[in-house]
């Protein structure tokens, strides 16, 4: 490709050269001919220079970092970005955080020293401004853009801090309360129209299990707060009881995963505990569970598979089940009658995102150049939202 915008080059300066050469015309046609073929000439060297000073795709370098390869939703992001990059016919590389920010920051640094020039970033410490801003010092010293997705780089309190510090950086994410608020609304209708089915223990109110994937990570802040609140809203509209959790001694209302890592695991052994005391030979059955995400709610349903709950058959009781993702897994059990809803967070949406901007960065071009079509944050000209979406299997 070099070789080729160099020689291209050389034949247009030897082409002007030539008619240079020639001399002037008395023929008019012949002067005009002359003068068109100077143009085009000037035209074809113009050309050449940009196509050789223009950044060859294949000189870049991506290292793209996952805050760990086993989070269900990250890995079918990593799935879709790897073919995407594929496409562009970069070289890449991607590497395990293993839910670990000092390992992240190592990798990093080593991704730097052997030649990465775009740093692709799904960062370990969500919602950290202190350890996205190491992450940016680190490209800004390098000179290589950074372009971070999934997991907010800051808090709402302090937003643009880190993503206003760098002109080559950019987020690729989502709304974080939209999903929060999608998820209370879907269950609140259905607690709505299927209230006294729900209410297995019939003591006119449902009890509720809620499972958080992270504490601090700012989307698992806004989906355990508002799939309550706004759940409760709609309940109390249709002059419903709200929802209540089933533990009265846990003041948070939620059981957290407390490796941070959202992981089905947790959720299985929170719900097997909970079942050996809450159940319906004991009059105080979970009735609902509240899952952060897709991988907690697989867990949940495991659990429950166990002690003959949801297992998508019409002599089964099914207790809903609500999740965050709209994984494979999840769209699956939804199908098999196992589950009842999940938002969807667009892993391929996400890819084709972050795909597009580090085209961008190889191209030589803005980060950010071509985005308009994409949702920009109001706030942070250098945030863009992939939209979430309700599934309930109907699609």
């Amino acid at each position: 490709m070099k070789k080729k915008s160099v020689s291209l080059l050389l034949s247009a300066v030897m082409a002007i050269a030539l008619l240079a050469g020639c001399g002037s015309s008395d023929n008019p046609e012949a002067s005009s001919d002359t003068a068109k073929t100077e143009a085009s000439g000037s035209a074809a060297t113009e050309e050449a220079k940009e196509e050789a000073e223009e950044p060859e795709m294949e000189d870049a370098n991506v290292a793209v970092f996952y805050y760990t390869y086993s989070d269900t939703y990250i890995a079918s992001v990593r799935t879709a970005l790897d073919a995407k990059l594929d496409e562009l016919g970069v070289t890449y590389q991607d590497y395990d955080g293993n839910s670990n920010q000092t390992t992240q920051n190592e990798q990093i640094d080593t991704a730097i020293q052997t030649g990465a020039n775009i740093l692709i970033v799904n960062i370990v410490t969500s919602g950290a401004v202190d350890a996205s801003a190491q992450i940016v010092d680190k490209a800004k010293a390098a000179g290589i853009p950074v372009i971070f997705f999934n997991r907010a780089v800051e808090g709402d309190e302090e937003e643009g801090t880190v993503l206003g510090s760098y002109d080559q950086c950019a987020f690729v994410g989502t709304d974080a309360p939209e999903a929060g608020h999608m998820q209370g609304e879907m269950i609140g209708n259905y607690a709505v129209e299927n209230f006294d089915g729900m209410d297995l223990n019939k003591d006119g109110k449902i009890s509720y299990a809620m499972f958080m994937g992270q504490l601090g990570n700012v989307e698992a802040i806004y989906r355990t707060q508002y799939a309550v609140e706004d759940a409760d809203a709609i309940l109390e509209a249709a002059q419903k009881p709200v929802l209540e959790y089933f533990d009265s001694s846990n003041s948070d209302k939620y059981q957290v995963d407390q490796d941070g890592n959202w992981s089905a695991t947790a959720a299985n052994n929170y719900m097997t505990t909970n079942l050996s005391q809450y159940n319906e030979e004991n009059g105080n059955m979970i009735e609902l569970v509240i899952c952060n995400n897709d991988g907690m709610a697989e867990g949940a349903i495991s659990a429950l598979n166990d002690k003959g709950y949801n297992l998508g058959t019409a002599d089964c009781t099914t207790i809903p089940v609500f999740g965050v993702d709209a994984t494979d897994a999840a769209k699956q059990l939804i199908t098999d009658g196992k589950m009842t809803g999940t938002i969807k967070q667009d892993a391929a949406g996400m890819a084709a995102c972050i795909a597009d901007l580090a085209k961008n960065a190889a191209s030589g071009k803005a980060l950010m150049e071509g985005t308009d079509n994409y949702n920009i944050s109001e706030k942070v000209g250098n945030k863009i939202f992939i939209p979430y979406a309700t599934y309930t299997g109907e699609e």
